[in-house]
């Protein structure tokens, strides 16, 4: 069904079919549970605070002695965070903590997986992009340059790709970094 089609269909009801309609979706799928909910009470530092413990919990876990180190957990949340609408600045802090978080498990134990240090440079790109395309960025410049500073610092692989990123930023969208 298109959108024409549904904007057709709902103005053929009448105001209460429509609402049986919606408390019928809000009681069969999760999801719109989910989105009306945050929508009533956008409770977005609780929010945050859940995200950061689940992020948390892949590289430093109490219950259990093993990391899972899943960035799949991290970009859940995050798409989580895109769906709720949740505010620019809240949703680029989960994405740049995911990083740091990252950084902090690679500085207590080597990482041996070339696939570790990508993985958080794409996520590193994605948080870029999007401060970018919200024009947050410079809120969050000094911890971009942080997380550069501490890849350094640790020797990363891929090192250079991090500075690379940093410095395209440089040229192309803000003069100076």
């Amino acid at each position: 069904m298109s959108k024409r089609d549904l904007k057709k269909y709902l103005q053929s009801l009448d105001k209460e079919q429509i609402a049986e309609q919606f408390i019928e979706l809000y009681s069969k799928f999760s999801e719109v549970k989910i989105y009306y909910n945050f929508i009533f009470n956008p409770n977005e530092d609780k929010l945050l605070q859940e995200a950061k413990a689940k992020i948390s919990a892949e590289y430093f876990p109490t219950k259990t002695k093993k990391a899972k180190l899943r960035r799949s957990t991290a970009q859940k949340i995050i798409k989580h965070f895109f769906m709720l609408g949740v505010e620019p600045h809240i949703t680029a802090e989960i994405m740049l903590y995911n990083v740091t978080i990252a950084q902090k498990y690679s500085a207590k134990r080597e990482m041996y997986y070339a696939s570790f240090y990508k993985s958080i440079l794409n996520s590193f790109e994605q948080c870029i992009n999007y401060c970018i395309s919200n024009g947050i960025l410079p809120h969050f410049r000094e911890q971009l340059l942080a997380v550069v500073t501490e890849v350094q610092k640790q020797k990363w692989p891929n090192k250079e790709e991090f500075k690379n990123t940093i410095q395209k930023i440089n040229e192309e969208e803000l003069g100076d970094f």
